[in-house]
């Protein structure tokens, strides 16, 4: 369901923001619905992946090895 809200801009911030969005062949209410669209998208996105490296970390790394080697194991020359 779609609400109205009221914000306010700058006289000269809402003339810019006309004037792009008639270039750009929209209203000035489409490109800012737009514009908040995609930055609440951005952020689900961020959460997801920030969950998902989240539970990557806690799981832990499995390399299949029974120990790991010691640095100077590593670095024989």
């Amino acid at each position: 369901m779609k609400q109205n809200i009221t914000i306010s801009l700058d006289k000269d911030m809402i003339r810019a923001g006309k004037m792009i969005a008639a270039q750009q062949g929209t209203s000035l209410n489409r490109m800012l619905r737009l514009e908040l669209e995609r930055i609440i998208q951005n952020a689900r996105q961020y959460d997801m992946a920030k969950q998902k490296a989240i539970s990557a970390m806690k799981m832990g790394f499995n390399s299949d090895m029974d120990r790991y080697p010691s640095r100077d194991e590593l670095h024989e020359r």
